[in-house]
C-alpha cells in the first residue's frame, strides 16, 4: 500500500516540518532541481537547538567538519534548474521509516529528529545516503542506539512539539495541493484561497451598489442557464466589474435573486494566495485541483469569482505541461462549478480570446463606463460612508462636482472610479484642515528653518574672521518677513478655525432644533457669511466638502487650473495681451487675436470638445513665432517647462507619423509611445508648439485633423490622448516673402484680414484646405526698426539682471548702443535673431572677459557703462565686425 505524501508530511514534528520548508526554498535559490536529503539536513542543523544538535554533540562529531562535508555534497548536486521537480525519494523513505519507529518503538504520534536518525543509521540504503553526505555520521550507533536516545534527546524542544498544526500551515504542504490532510485544516481549500462575499454582504461589509442594476439583472440570467453559465466581466479598469459582483452577493443575501440562487456561496478567489509559494513544478496545478473539487463536493451550492481572470489563465504552465485553463475547461463545460471572471478587455483580447476553447465555455458581459448622471448616483449611494469614515459633511455639489471635474480633466481613468477616488480625497482634505495646521502654515515654518540654519553657518563664519556681514544682513531681513508671514498665517489660520469650529456647532444644534420645528438659520447664514469672508480667496480651514475642494484637487492632480478664479488670476487673463506684449514686441494684431480667444476659453465659452486654441502663426523667422509660444507659456501655464516643442523638420516621411503618436502592433517600438502623445499624457495642460509645420510630410498634417476637431488622438497603444486642455501654436515661413513685400511700407500694409487673405494662396500650396480650415491663421508682420530697438533693450536688459543677479555688478547702457545694433543688423530675413547674435558674440565676450580680468586681479567692480565711440558717426557700411565702436567704461568698487 502507498501512503500518500499528504498523509506522510502530516506526521512530522514542528521543527521537521519547518525544516523541509527551508530546504525546498534552499534547493530552488541553488537551482537544484530535486529536493535531497542533504538540504533537509542542512536546514535542519542551521537551527539553534533540537535533537540532530544533540546527537551530533553526544556522538562526539566534529561540527566543523560536519559543515565542509555538507559544503562539498551540496556543490556535487546538479544545478541550473528554473524550478524545482519533486523530492528526492530518500526524503520519503526516511519519513516512512521514521513514522514506523516512532509509533512501534517509541510510542509516539509524531516524527520528530531523534526519529529520523535513527530511522536513517538502522535503514541500510537510507545509511549509505546518510554516509555519502558526511563520513562522521558513522560515529552514531546503528546497534544500541535506542538504548542511549532518550538520554541524548532529554530536555530538547522537539518534545513539546506535536504534529504540526495544518491550520498555521503556509499556503501548501510542499508538492502537494493546500491543505496536505484532508480535514486537518481548517475549510480546506475554500476558505483558505477564497473570501465568501456573500457571508460580507450579509454582515453589512459591502457598499451598496447602484445604478448596475441591469448588470446584475443578466449575470442572474446566465447563472441561470443549464450550460454555458459562466459569466465574464469585461470592461475598461475601473468601470465597476467587481462592484457588479458584489451587487449580486448582496442580492443573494437579501434574498432578491431566483430560488436556484438562494442558497449559493459567492466566493471570491484570491489568486495571489494560490499562486504563493508554488515553486514545485506542478504544485500550482495541485492546488488548484483541489480547489476546484472542493467546489464541486461542497455541500452549499458555490459560484467562483475570480477577479482579474486573465492572471489565472496560463499560470504554472511550461513546456509540455498543463495550465489553469487546461484545468478550468473540464470543470466549466461538465457544469460542476459556476464561474465568474472579470478583466479588462485589452486581458481578455490578449489572454482569453487566443484559446476558443475556453472563450466559449464564458458568456461575455461587457460593462461600460457609466454616464455622468448614472456615475452621480451611484457616488451618491457611497457618501454616507465616506462621511461618516472621514466625519465630515459632503454637499451634493461636490458629488455632482467630482464626477463632471473627473470626466472631462481625467480621461486616463473611468467612472466611477476616478470620481470616487476624488471625493476620497476631497473628504480627506477637509478633515485633515479641521484637525490640523495647514500646508502653508507648515511651508512657511519650513522655509524659516531653512533660513535660521543658514543664518547659524553664516554667524559661525563671522566668529571666525570670515566676511559675512552682507550675507547675513540679507539672511536676516528674510527671516524677519519670514516671522510676519508666519504669524499673519497662523492668525488667519486660527481664527478660521474658530470660524469653522462655530459653524459646524450651530449646524448641529440647527439638525436638533429643526426636529422641534424651530428654525434659527438666520444665525447660520451669519457664521457662514464670517467665515467666508475670513476665507476669502485663500481658505485655510474647511468646513464641508463641496465642488471648490474638489476642484482645488483636479487642479494638483493634473496641473489645470479648473477651480473658481481668483482675483489674481482673473486679472492676469484681462491683462493677457498687455504681458505678450512685453516679451512679443511688433505683432500688435497677433496679440489680440491669440488673447481673446485664449479668454474666451478661460471663461468656458468656447467648445469643451476641441483644444483651447489652435493657431498658425505664419511669417518670417525672427519676429517673435516662437517667442509667442514661451510667452503664453510663462504667462498662463505655470512657466516654460510646460512648453512641449516639436521639430516638424524631422518628420518629413510619411513612416515618421509612428514617431508622433507611437508605433503600431507589430512594429519596432510598439508600446514605447510617441513622443508627442507621450508629452502631452504627462503634461495635458500645456502649450504645444509645431515648429516649421509646413515642413512635415501630408499625412502628418491629416494626423492633426481629429485632434483640432475632437481634442484627442489615439496612440499607437489605442489610448486616446487628451488635447482638450492644450493651447496649440504652429509655426510656418510660407509666405515670408510676399508679407515683407506687402508690409514694406508700414502706411500701405494691409490689415489683419487683408494680410490673411493674401497670404491664403500660399498657404494652400503647403496644408491641405481642410488642415486650414480647422487652424486660425495669425499673420506675422516683419519687425519695424522701432521694434528692433525694444527688442535690442529687452535683451540688454536681461543682460543688466544677470549681471547683477550674478556678480552685483551695475550695467548700463544708452540708447546710441540701441541704435548702433539695430543699425548694423537689417537683415530682414533673420529679423531679431540676428540682434540677439550679435549681443552673445560681440557684447557678452567683453563683459566676460572685463570679469575675469577683474576676477584675476582681485579687483571690485561697481558699474560697467555700455557705450558708442566717436567713430560710430562714420557710415555703418564702413566698419567690420572686428573694429567695433562699442565701449565699456569700468568704474571700480
Amino acid at each position: 500500500m502507498t501512503i500518500s505524501r499528504q498523509t506522510l508530511f502530516g506526521k512530522l514534528g514542528v521543527q521537521l516540518y519547518r525544516g523541509i520548508e527551508s530546504a525546498t526554498s534552499f534547493c530552488k535559490l541553488r537551482g537544484n532541481p530535486f529536493v535531497e536529503l542533504v538540504h533537509w539536513l542542512h536546514q535542519l542543523l542551521q537551527q539553534p537547538d533540537g535533537d540532530l544538535q544533540r546527537i551530533v554533540r553526544h556522538a562526539s562529531i566534529d561540527r566543523d567538519a560536519l559543515e565542509r562535508d555538507f559544503a562539498r555534497a551540496l556543490a556535487a548536486l546538479p544545478a541550473g534548474a528554473s524550478s524545482i521537480s519533486d523530492f528526492s525519494w530518500h526524503i520519503e523513505s526516511a519519513i516512512e521509516r521514521a513514522w514506523v519507529l516512532a509509533t512501534l518503538e517509541y510510542d509516539d504520534r509524531r516524527v520528530r529528529g531523534a526519529w529520523l536518525i535513527a530511522a536513517l543509521v538502522s535503514t541500510p540504503d537510507l545509511r549509505r545516503v546518510l554516509l555519502s553526505i558526511s563520513p562522521a555520521f558513522g560515529r552514531i550507533p546503528a546497534d544500541g542506539l535506542g538504548d542511549v536516545l532518550p538520554a541524548w534527546i532529554d530536555g530538547s524542544p522537539e518534545a513539546v512539539d506535536g504534529p504540526y498544526d495544518h491550520s498555521e500551515m503556509s499556503p501548501a504542504t510542499p508538492g502537494e495541493a493546500s491543505g496536505a490532510m484532508p480535514g486537518a485544516q481548517k475549510g480546506g481549500s475554500l476558505e483558505q484561497y477564497c473570501t465568501d462575499l456573500t457571508a460580507r454582504a450579509r454582515a453589512g461589509e459591502i457598499d451598496p451598489v447602484i445604478g448596475r442594476e441591469l448588470e446584475i439583472r443578466t449575470m442572474i440570467d446566465v447563472l441561470l442557464r443549464r450550460r454555458q453559465n459562466n459569466p465574464l466581466l469585461t470592461g475598461e479598469a475601473g468601470v465597476g466589474k467587481t462592484a457588479v459582483v458584489e451587487g449580486l452577493a448582496r442580492a443573494i443575501a437579501s434574498g432578491n435573486v431566483p430560488p436556484n440562487l438562494a442558497d449559493v456561496s459567492l466566493l471570491s478567489l484570491d489568486v495571489g494566495a494560490l499562486l504563493a509559494g508554488a515553486s514545485m513544478k506542478g504544485e500550482f496545478e495541485a492546488r488548484l485541483k483541489g480547489l476546484l473539487e472542493a467546489a464541486a463536493k461542497s455541500t452549499v451550492p458555490v459560484i467562483l469569482f475570480i477577479d482579474e481572470i486573465h492572471t489565472l489563465i496560463g499560470a504554472g504552465g511550461q513546456a509540455g505541461t498543463g495550465d489553469a485553463a487546461n484545468l478550468l475547461k473540464p470543470a466549466l463545460a461538465r457544469g460542476k462549478i459556476r464561474t465568474i471572471g472579470a478583466t479588462t478587455w485589452a486581458e481578455y483580447k490578449r489572454h482569453i480570446e487566443k484559446d476558443p476553447a475556453l472563450t466559449r465555455r464564458f458568456q461575455v458581459l461587457q460593462v461600460a463606463e457609466p454616464s455622468e448622471a448614472a456615475a452621480i448616483d451611484m457616488v451618491r449611494g457611497l457618501v454616507q460612508t465616506f462621511s461618516t469614515h472621514h466625519g465630515v459633511v459632503v454637499r451634493d455639489e461636490a458629488i455632482r462636482g467630482a464626477v463632471t471635474l473627473s470626466h472631462r480633466y481625467i480621461p486616463a481613468r473611468q467612472l466611477p472610479d476616478k470620481a470616487i477616488s476624488l471625493l476620497d480625497t476631497a473628504c480627506a482634505r477637509v478633515a485633515l484642515s479641521q484637525h490640523a495646521t495647514p500646508r502653508e502654515l507648515d511651508d512657511v515654518r519650513q522655509r524659516l528653518a531653512a533660513a535660521r540654519t543658514e543664518e547659524a553657518l553664516l554667524v559661525q563664519e563671522a566668529r571666525i574672521g570670515l566676511d559675512a556681514g552682507k550675507a547675513l544682513a540679507s539672511v536676516h531681513a528674510r527671516i524677519d518677513a519670514m516671522a510676519m508671514e508666519e504669524a499673519a498665517v497662523e492668525a488667519r489660520w486660527r481664527e478660521q478655525a474658530a470660524a469653522a469650529q462655530a459653524l459646524l456647532a450651530a449646524r448641529e444644534d440647527t439638525a436638533g432644533a429643526l426636529q422641534d420645528s424651530t428654525m434659527p438659520l438666520e444665525r447660520l447664514r451669519e457664521l457662514e457669511r464670517a467665515l467666508a469672508h475670513l476665507q476669502g480667496d485663500a481658505p485655510l480651514v474647511f468646513p464641508e466638502v463641496d465642488e471648490a475642494i474638489v476642484a482645488e484637487i483636479v487642479s494638483d492632480w493634473t496641473g489645470i487650473p479648473v477651480g473658481r478664479m481668483v482675483t489674481d488670476e482673473v486679472a492676469a487673463v484681462r491683462r493677457l495681451p498687455e504681458t505678450l506684449e512685453a516679451r512679443v514686441i511688433g505683432q500688435t494684431d497677433a496679440l489680440r487675436v491669440i488673447g481673446e480667444r485664449v479668454q474666451t476659453a478661460r471663461a468656458g465659452l468656447t467648445d469643451p470638445k476641441k483644444p483651447l486654441g489652435v493657431f498658425l502663426l505664419a511669417g518670417p523667422s525672427g519676429v517673435g513665432k516662437t517667442e509667442m509660444a514661451l510667452a503664453l507659456a510663462e504667462a498662463l501655464y505655470g512657466g516654460e517647462q510646460n512648453l512641449i516643442t516639436i521639430n516638424m523638420s524631422e518628420y518629413q516621411e510619411a513612416h515618421t507619423v509612428s514617431g508622433l503618436k507611437g508605433a503600431p502592433p507589430g512594429y519596432v517600438g510598439y508600446g514605447e509611445g510617441g513622443v508627442l502623445t507621450e508629452a502631452v499624457r504627462r503634461r495635458p495642460y500645456s502649450v504645444v508648439l509645431l515648429d516649421e509645420v509646413e515642413k512635415a510630410h501630408r499625412d502628418v498634417h491629416e494626423m492633426f485633423f481629429q485632434v483640432f476637431d475632437k481634442g484627442y488622438m489615439e496612440d499607437g497603444d489605442g489610448r486616446h490622448i487628451d488635447f482638450r486642455n492644450t493651447t496649440i501654436l504652429l509655426t510656418s515661413n510660407v509666405g515670408s516673402d510676399l508679407t515683407a513685400s506687402l508690409c514694406a511700407d508700414q502706411a500701405l500694409a494691409p490689415d489683419m484680414d487683408g494680410l490673411r487673405d493674401a497670404l491664403t494662396p500660399e498657404l494652400l500650396k503647403a496644408f491641405p484646405a481642410a488642415f486650414l480650415g480647422r487652424v486660425t491663421v495669425v499673420p506675422y508682420r516683419p519687425l519695424a526698426d522701432e521694434g528692433l530697438a525694444r527688442i535690442v533693450r529687452l535683451h540688454l536688459g536681461r543682460v543688466v539682471k544677470r549681471m547683477a543677479d550674478s556678480h552685483a555688478i551695475a550695467l548700463t547702457f544708452d540708447d546710441a548702443v540701441v541704435d548702433y545694433i539695430v543699425g548694423r543688423c537689417l537683415v530682414q530675413e533673420t529679423g531679431a535673431r540676428v540682434l540677439i547674435g550679435f549681443i552673445e558674440q560681440h557684447i557678452l565676450p567683453r563683459l566676460s572677459a572685463v570679469w575675469l580680468d577683474a576676477f584675476t586681479s582681485k579687483a571690485a567692480i561697481a558699474r560697467i557703462a555700455i557705450g558708442v565711440a566717436d567713430s560710430a558717426a562714420a557710415p555703418l557700411q564702413a566698419l567690420t565686425f572686428d573694429a567695433l565702436p562699442i565701449h565699456l567704461d569700468v568704474s571700480p568698487n
